[in-house]
């Protein structure tokens, strides 16, 4: 497995006692993909997107020899990445292992939604909609990653 960071934070407001807590407080995004394809779609979107807006991080799963493991760093990036807002995992494959792995987060206190089929349509579109709460930005995932797929008129 390996593990890389990359992000740049853009400033944060300041909350307002009156406000949500979390109101504010950008979502982080963590990659959960098979080796190599996490890495590409972040440099493919830093070409497009050269300061990202938000906190992401990239884990890579390899061949899975210890789930407990391999749960138990992807937990840690994603803990790192929350600044209170909670974590969305964006996920190459479903019921492949990182989809697997994803999905477990919730059973180890990670508050975190999950979408899979990640293309790089998806990633863009979570990065450009950086102010979004977590169930919604999960939803504009989902959107973003349909959206990109079109198919020519022969």
């Amino acid at each position: 497995m390996t593990h890389a960071t990359l992000h740049d934070q853009a400033a944060m407001n300041p909350a307002d006692p009156l406000q949500d807590p979390q109101a504010g407080t950008p979502v982080g995004v963590l990659l959960v993909t098979h080796e190599a394809i996490g890495r590409a779609l972040m440099e493919a979107a830093q070409h497009v997107m050269p300061r990202l807006p938000l906190k992401v991080d990239v884990v890579e799963i390899g061949e899975c020899r210890d789930p407990a493991r391999t749960l138990s760093a992807t937990a840690t990036a994603a803990r790192a990445l929350d600044a209170g807002a909670g974590i969305l995992v964006l996920s190459d494959l479903y019921g492949a292992t990182p989809c697997n792995v994803a999905h477990q987060l919730g059973s180890v206190g990670v508050r975190a939604r999950c979408v899979s089929g990640l293309n790089l349509p998806m990633l863009l579109r979570v990065l450009n909609y950086a102010d979004k709460p977590l169930d919604e930005l999960a939803e504009v995932a989902a959107s973003g990653g349909r959206g990109g797929i079109r198919v020519d008129k022969a």
